[in-house]
């Protein structure tokens, strides 16, 4: 049997390429037992390699040539597997020559280099190979960790060896490197020295980033699907003739179409036909802005029994629309309108004055409403009993007589003026309209004050619910707290609570029959007091203990300086509903925790500006809406 199988070589670990270079290998090992157990003629016969008898001339080789020559052997052996003419082992002397697998692998492996590198220098050249921002570091050859330049192994970690360049002695580690040009091994000092550092570790190459991959644009998302409503307001208005095939609607399915059509401003003189109808007696958009004038009189000429009419946003309507009002629906009662600052003075006045049946007019943003306005709406509505004129630019004191003419109110609401009304004024308000105010909004007038709340509110108001003081600059924290707490007691009819009683004056004798029975007003159901900058503890404390047992909406947003201790007060509203506390600095989790366990109808607070409350710890099942909590609330 040939043993030429045996010459064929592969890959060789460090310690074969050692025994190779010091001449160990198979043939010698065999070549010495067989001379230790067979006679010497024996064993020269036994070594010769080859079935051929020509290998008997072939000279002597030396020991350190012979694995050399065994892979051509191997190599003229398959080569002569191949050929028509069978195995030749004449062949097995010819010269040295690669391996075709051998060959074939070197090309293919140059091959693949070479396409690499035209493939990076071509990525370099379009820019988008993303390189290492350090200098490029290559791995340091095994062969310097593992052994020296003269194949000797490497000597074990924590040895003793001598530098071969500074002949200095050190301790082997596993970082020590050998010598380049060998022999020996460089401590670590020489080792840098020579430009390598040999605890630096190889530099992984990044991974190459397709263009697609880099782009990530999240500014805009696009939706595959819309939404239901989406959906109904579409359809709706592609088939606005025949929705009349659905049948009777309902009100109360009427507006929350209407409501879904105002969130994306979907109302527009098409569809808003689907609300018309000549019997309705209210309506009301929620956002009409796309509604042009020629719509908004469309609207007045469709629906003329309307008594109720509210219309947000209407800021196209003009002048001859709010005509168009007065004698297309005569019977309107109740007018609501937000932002109708195209209407001019005189449109005003004329409308005023034909509808003299009105019971509630409301109206907010109408920088022309002036003086004169206000005096026809005094003279021509007698049957009014709620009235808001907020953030009429033209407001000043001069309003308070035209205000005084008119019968008791139950609604007054002249938030957020442009000038605003003084202290007489509002004494003069108060005392015509108090016993039967329900609800009263002064925000943002400076003349509203302290001795209006203690000789005005707390001497008339019987019945009112709901008191917004919003940015009330004059009101001071004692005051407020003052008014809150003696809202519930008579006014001495002796002598006012702040002076000094003489003892020595003459006992004054007081008629039981000439005092007026005193009816306290109620707790409050809706209070804000918000942005005050001078109000603090006294003044939320007071109002909770006031109203505690009813209120159900409560603004405290702006009291930086209320304390926690008054701020834990709020656990006393049990009814309370709605909650804005926001900017309370003193407001943290603690507080809220005893707030929402107690107050177990709350369903919606806001805590903007609160940096200490993050939300933690308040141990609610129910769902409630949370609005301000930042992030880094606490730290």
């Amino acid at each position: 049997m040939s043993r030429r199988g045996n010459n064929v070589r592969g890959p060789t670990s460090a310690l074969t390429e050692f025994l190779r270079e010091s001449g160990i290998n198979p043939t010698t090992i065999a070549r010495r037992v067989a001379t230790q157990n067979r006679p010497e003629s024996q064993s020269q016969d036994q070594s010769v390699a080859g079935p051929s008898n020509s290998a008997d001339n072939v000279p002597d080789i030396p020991e350190e040539e012979q694995p050399e020559e065994s892979a051509p052997q191997a190599s003229n052996g398959r080569r002569g597997r191949g050929r028509n003419t069978g195995y030749a082992s004449d062949e097995l002397d010819e010269p040295a020559e690669e391996s075709p697998v051998k060959k074939r692998k070197g090309t293919n492996g140059r091959a693949t280099a070479a396409i690499k590198a035209k493939a990076k220098k071509k990525a370099k050249d379009d820019g988008e190979y993303e390189g290492s921002s350090e200098d490029e570091y290559r791995a340091i050859s095994k062969n310097l960790w593992s052994v020296g330049g003269n194949g000797v192994p490497k000597p074990p970690a924590g040895s003793f060896e001598t530098c071969a360049r500074c002949e200095k002695q050190f301790t082997v580690t596993k970082y020590t490197m050998a010598a380049n040009p060998p022999p020996g091994y460089l401590c670590h000092h020489c080792a840098k020295a020579s430009g390598t550092d040999p605890f630096k570790k190889p530099v992984v190459p990044r991974k190459r980033v397709n263009v697609t991959e880099k782009r990530d644009v999240i500014s805009y998302q696009e939706r595959r699907f819309p939404s239901l409503a989406a959906i109904c307001i579409e359809l709706i208005s592609r088939y606005i003739n025949d929705v009349e095939a659905l049948g009777d609607i309902g009100a109360v399915n009427m507006d929350e179409i209407a409501k879904a059509l105002s969130k994306n401003r979907g109302l527009t003189p098409e569809n808003a036909q689907l609300f018309y109808d000549v019997l309705n007696k209210k309506l009301r958009f929620y956002d009409a802005t796309n509604l042009t004038p020629d719509a908004l009189t469309t609207l007045a000429s469709l629906n003329p029994n309307l008594t109720h009419l509210h219309l947000d946003y209407c800021g196209r309507l003009t002048s001859p629309v709010l005509l168009a009002f007065s004698t297309s629906m005569p019977q309107l009662t109740s007018l609501t309108l937000l932002g109708p600052f195209l209407v001019r003075a005189e449109a005003w006045i004329e409308f005023l004055k034909a509808m003299s049946g009105l019971r509630v007019f409301k109206i907010t943003q109408s920088p022309r409403f002036d003086l004169e306005c206000m005096q026809t709406f005094a003279d021509s509505c007698k049957n009014i009993g709620e009235l808001s004129l907020r953030e009429i630019g033209l407001m000043d004191n001069e309003f308070a007589d035209p205000l005084c003419s008119l019968p008791p109110l139950r609604v007054l609401d002249l938030a957020f003026p442009g000038i605003g009304i003084d202290e007489d004024g509002w004494m003069k308000i108060i005392e015509k309209h108090g016993s039967t105010l329900e609800t009263l909004d002064t925000s943002k007038h400076e003349g509203f004050t302290d001795h209006v709340l203690q000789e005005s509110v707390r001497k008339y108001s019987r019945i009112l619910f709901e008191l917004k003081l919003d940015e009330c600059l004059s009101l001071t924290d004692e005051g407020v707290a003052q008014f809150f707490g003696n809202w519930a007691y008579p006014i001495s009819a002796l002598k006012d609570e702040g002076d000094d009683m003489d003892v020595d004056a003459d006992p004054v004798e007081v008629s039981l029959t000439s005092l007026e029975p005193f009816t306290p007003n109620p707790p409050l159901r809706v209070l804000s007091l918000a942005r005050n900058q001078e109000l603090s503890s006294a003044a939320l404390a007071a109002a909770i203990v006031h109203s505690a047992q009813s209120l159900t909406w409560l603004n405290v947003n702006g009291l930086r300086s209320a304390s926690s201790e008054a701020l834990a007060q709020l656990k006393r509203a049990k009814e309370l509903r709605y909650l804005d506390a926001g900017w309370c600095r003193e407001l943290d989790d603690f507080v809220m925790k005893d707030v929402v366990t107690a107050c177990m109808k709350l369903n919606e607070i806001k805590v903007w500006g609160c940096s200490r409350v993050r939300g933690v710890g308040w141990g609610v099942k129910r769902a409630i809406k949370v609005h301000g909590i930042e992030p880094s609330g606490g730290m």
